[in-house]
């Protein structure tokens, strides 16, 4: 995600760029992570960072309240603060990142290596950077495991919501088993259409959390910073989990579907995925830090008001009785965390969304309605972009042909418009894949023969004329591939209470 572009729940935004960058002549030399403190009153969460001598601070706010005095919010702040700093230390990608006095686990140091490594695998292929041989210093402690907990009465699940279809979809699902609430991330004193006009169709409650990146990140090209791709899904779970935790809900039910684990190239035979942090390998690695996550009193994470002259934010053993600096309780136990949609396919999440009419008027996954700039965010679909050429074509097979027209009547259906074909052959294979939140080549590929065949799309030249193209290559998908598309597919992390 490009910092100067919306912190919004939904597919990373990311300034156009052909090809790579040359590599900056002098990288950083350490980036450290300093500390974290909250105020409960305020409902405050400020993490703090440096790098080389300068510092960065990022504020995150949610509701107020006395559950952020508990073990539970304590620990779920600490991996905010260990997940947030990506997007600090990519301005100048040092090979060294100092945890300080923050000490981790094994399990947690392997995750978080891989969430740098393989989160910034994008950020790294653009700007010419190998990040394979990053250090991270950190202090040792043993993992424990929590409790095994079942909700008491019924399940109360938090959903993280973006406004596009795989969200809209997991919605409508998991409504019909647990008490939901939304959950909307945005800029202060900002929102966005494209995810407000969707949330009100659901009717349910929002539970909302503004981010404040540092400043100095909008001036990245100012003051000489790398910028690129973070792995912003990544940041978005772990406040997730820490607004569920304040809400006093079971789990964090996300809408990352199984070709979100499909990279989008290699590279030196390493995989770069621009949807790593929705991937099956960050779920289930951050899985394992939830269930052992704690973070301990009396430890530099929170440094209590010796580091925060003033605060009450986290006093030490009078916010937490019981808790002395040093002893070693049981991890609380944190909120379950699985993507409803791991095990299904963009074209089942298609099919699935062509009954929902009552969200057909006000969806939206364009970009261009999640700029930072108000003056250039659309109120419509651009129908020119590379997420309104999938949504076009993944809905093509169940939509009628006159209701994807009316979605996209300002400009015009992408699939009307044969300047896009490149666009579309991209998403077929026969061109390098978008760095965007879409779907696999084998289901884009299913999804054209599919449409081709529709009765209404009999006219439509472009649509044809791909469906041709795709027949005759040899990995065509045949109809029971299709078929077996709109089935599960591999294996997912919902627990049995939300199936």
């Amino acid at each position: 995600m490009n910092q100067g572009a919306p912190a919004a729940v939904g597919c990373d935004i990311l300034p156009e760029r052909v090809g790579t960058v040359s590599q900056p002549s002098a990288r950083g030399r350490v980036f450290r992570y300093l500390a974290y403190a909250a105020d409960p009153q305020r409902g405050t969460l400020t993490c703090r960072y440096e790098l080389d001598g300068r510092e960065f601070a990022e504020r995150f706010t949610l509701p107020g309240g006395p559950r952020w005095r508990s073990e539970a919010a304590r620990a779920a702040a600490r991996l905010v603060f260990l997940l947030a700093g990506v997007s600090y230390y990519k301005t100048a990608a040092p090979p060294l990142i100092d945890l300080g006095e923050t000490a981790l686990t094994e399990t947690e140091l392997a995750f978080l290596r891989d969430f740098y490594v393989q989160g910034l695998g994008e950020f790294g292929y653009r700007n010419n950077l190998d990040l394979t041989s990053l250090r991270i210093e950190a202090r040792r402690r043993q993992p424990q495991e929590a409790a095994a907990s079942e909700p008491v009465g019924q399940r109360r699940a938090l959903v993280p919501f973006g406004g596009g279809i795989d969200s809209i979809v997991v919605v409508e699902r998991v409504r019909r088993l647990a008490d939901v609430a939304l959950f909307v991330v945005n800029r202060p004193a900002d929102r966005f259409a494209a995810i407000e006009a969707p949330a009100a169709v659901t009717g349910l409650p929002i539970v909302r959390a503004e981010r404040e990146i540092d400043p100095q990140l909008l001036r990245s090209a100012e003051l000489g910073f790398l910028n690129g791709h973070v792995p912003v899904t990544g940041i978005l779970s772990a406040i997730a989990v820490l607004a569920a935790v304040l809400e006093d809900r079971d789990a964090v039910v996300m809408s990352n579907e199984w070709s979100a684990s499909v990279p989008t190239l290699e590279y030196d035979g390493r995989p770069v995925n621009h949807q790593f942090s929705k991937s099956d390998i960050f779920e289930a690695a951050f899985r394992a830090v939830l269930a052992r996550a704690a973070a301990y009193p009396g430890s530099a994470a929170y440094p209590g008001s010796a580091a925060y002259p003033g605060s009450a934010a986290y006093p030490g053993s009078a916010a937490y009785p019981g808790s002395a600096a040093g002893s070693d309780p049981a991890p609380p136990r944190l909120p379950e965390y699985f993507s409803w949609l791991r095990d299904r396919t963009e074209l089942w999440v298609g099919q699935e969304f062509a009954a929902l009419e009552q969200y057909h008027g006000s969806f939206r996954s364009c970009n261009k309605a999640f700029y930072s700039d108000k003056a250039r965010r659309l109120d419509h679909w651009c129908g020119q972009c590379d997420k309104c050429c999938f949504i076009d074509l993944i809905l093509a097979p169940f939509l009628p042909a006159r209701a994807l027209r009316r979605i996209f009547a300002v400009t015009g259906e992408p699939l009307g418009n044969p300047e896009l074909a490149g666009k579309f052959r991209a998403l077929l294979g026969a061109g390098a894949k978008p760095f965007e939140c879409v779907g696999e080549v084998s289901e884009c590929r299913a999804a054209v023969l599919l449409a081709a065949r529709r009765d209404d799309r009999a006219g439509d030249a472009l649509l044809a004329e791909l469906a041709l193209e795709v027949a005759a290559w040899p990995d065509a998908p045949s109809a029971a591939d299709a078929v077996a598309m709109l089935a599960p597919v591999g294996e997912n992390f919902i627990p049995a209470g939300y199936r």
